[in-house]
């Protein structure tokens, strides 16, 4: 599969309708689901959708941000697809400031605070952000009723970051690296406002914990139900935290081993299980690798040796998994198309994600 910006902006003509669509169905999708609450008294908790009158569907919070984020990233790029009036009459249904205050409220409690850090919380300013960045009428009027929460989380992010001591190098949820990826485009958005406040600290945060690293011990991924490559997600962050010329020494030191290898992230995971919801992360490991192995080769020089086996590597991780966004079980169907649309769209949307 060719994943050069004219190949992958076909492919999202192609297959973008049926991102929506999934998006689309997933954000409706009550059940099956699967709640977050701490029980700190006795008494009766409210549903899922009580608690999340906006983010109930997709089987869990971050996944329905998630494909909220699928749903203003495509209608940005591709206003004139057959459900652009569907898509926005669903999401004027479902962003509205009394659920938007629920779930602002939600974050507020004390006893919650911890609530999807900091995967959702990264997901949810990306979405805070392409909508922000669009230039829709409907866009600017879910910008506005996603701003409480953003500011909510960007506090929560800068209460956070100088109080972990050590960053999670992880491919789940916990993944530090991939969560100051995601919260730099409001991070930049705040900046332009005046307060760089967030961008700040996650800079601090990704040379903190990321500057000295070297020679990665990528041979050791993946893990059984990784969907985040550690180590390509922490060459991503630092590609867009570092200058450009600083940026390939230190490539160079963090993964000296390229073009040869270490082949482990070379090439695909295989997914045995795709109806297993922990197996089928893999899944989204081969789309998020190739997304990032395209962020990498973007920051290399066209001359350089890496580029040519980069490239493949991220064409054989597509072509592995995209088949799998649709038409697929629950376990892959509610989440996966987030990461297809971030790969095929990562440059083609200025001012969100390529920054």
């Amino acid at each position: 599969m060719q994943l050069d910006p004219t190949s992958r902006r076909r492919a999202l003509h192609e297959l973008g309708d049926s991102y929506l669509h999934v998006a689309l169905s997933n954000i409706a999708r009550e059940f099956p689901v699967f709640p977050w609450y701490v029980a700190t008294r006795p008494g009766t908790y409210p549903t899922h959708r009580e608690a999340h009158p906006v983010f109930y569907g997709s089987f869990d919070w971050h996944s329905c941000v998630e494909m909220h984020w699928v749903i203003v990233r495509i209608l940005r790029l591709q206003p004139d697809t057959p459900l652009a009036a569907q898509a926005t009459a669903q999401l004027h249904s479902l962003i509205t400031p009394k659920g938007m205050a629920t779930e602002r409220a939600f974050f507020l409690d004390p006893d919650l605070g911890n609530f999807e850090r900091p995967y959702g919380w990264g997901w949810y300013l990306t979405l805070a952000a392409e909508a922000h960045r669009s230039q829709s009428t409907a866009a600017s009027h879910w910008a506005a009723l996603l701003r409480p929460l953003a500011d909510t989380i960007e506090q929560q992010f800068i209460d956070w970051l100088p109080k972990l001591t050590y960053p999670q190098r992880t491919g789940l949820h916990p993944n530090t690296a991939f969560a100051l990826f995601l919260a730099r485009p409001w991070a930049r958005i705040r900046a332009e406002d005046g307060d760089s406040s967030l961008l700040d600290a996650i800079e601090l945060a990704a040379f903190r914990y990321f500057l000295r690293d070297a020679d990665y011990p990528a041979r050791y991924e993946p893990s059984g139900a990784d969907f985040l490559s550690p180590a390509l997600t922490e060459a991503v962050l630092m590609r867009h935290v570092l200058d450009p010329q600083e940026y390939i020494p230190w490539l160079d030191s963090f993964l000296p081993g390229l073009p040869d290898g270490p082949k482990e992230i070379l090439y695909p995971a295989d997914v045995s299980d795709p109806t297993d919801g922990q197996i089928a992360h893999l899944h989204g490991l081969n789309l998020s690798r190739a997304w990032a192995w395209l962020e990498i080769a973007s920051a290399l020089p066209n001359d350089d040796p890496r580029q040519a086996p980069i490239l493949e590597s991220a064409s054989r991780h597509a072509a592995a998994s995209l088949p799998f966004v649709t038409g697929s079980d629950y376990a892959v169907e509610h989440w996966l198309a987030v990461y297809a649309t971030l790969l095929l769209t990562f440059d083609l949307a200025e001012g969100t994600t390529d920054e």
